[in-house]
């Protein structure tokens, strides 16, 4: 267990819970587009209201809750070719915020964390790909990948996504709520 969950052994509901399903097709131009679509709403939002509001019931009863969806820069700007992730991660971070006027006084908070780029299975499918297109070194493709949206030149860690999210949980952050938290090297900045 991370130290910094230690803090919360004691909590009757914490809910860590990411939901992540990507297709990179243009919008009306993809055979299949209308089930690729629905199935990203589905994970990408759909999953996070039904498991929102199957934990609401007892957070409000203990007068205590933390809800953090893992949205995505894409929730808080768009890209080309991603109509549907972005259109998903867009109404992710406005539940968020809906969920948070919803339960303001109650003890609850509800926030998303944006992150940029994250070295993912699905990142590293894309660096892949733009590797062969772009006939680049595995160790070029990465670089240029980043380097056209996230200034700060890294990517994002699973481990800093973590760390953020047990923060978020603590009593610092209790009057934080409604949130969309970009951690993306600065990619929304410009």
């Amino acid at each position: 267990m991370p130290s910094g969950l230690k803090r919360f052994q004691k909590a009757e509901s914490l809910h860590f819970i990411t939901f992540s399903c990507f297709h990179r097709l243009p919008l009306l131009e993809a055979p299949g587009a209308r089930e690729a679509v629905e199935a990203v709403l589905a994970v990408n939002l759909s999953a996070a209201f039904h498991t929102i509001r199957a934990a609401l019931p007892g957070m409000r009863l203990r007068g205590w809750g933390r809800i953090i969806n893992v949205a995505s820069v894409h929730g808080l700007v768009g890209s080309v070719g991603k109509a549907a992730y972005v259109a998903a991660k867009h109404g992710l971070v406005g539940l968020t915020r809906v969920v948070a006027l919803e339960t303001a006084g109650a003890g609850i908070t509800c926030n998303a964390i944006c992150p940029g780029w994250v070295l993912t299975p699905l990142v590293e499918r894309q660096i892949e790909s733009r590797a062969a297109a772009d006939n680049l070194s595995h160790h070029q493709a990465p670089r240029k990948l980043i380097e056209e949206k996230q200034p700060s030149g890294s990517f994002t860690t699973t481990q800093a996504i973590g760390e953020f999210t047990v923060f978020l949980c603590t009593g610092a952050a209790q009057n934080l709520t409604g949130a969309a938290l970009p951690m993306d090297g600065g990619w929304t900045s410009q």
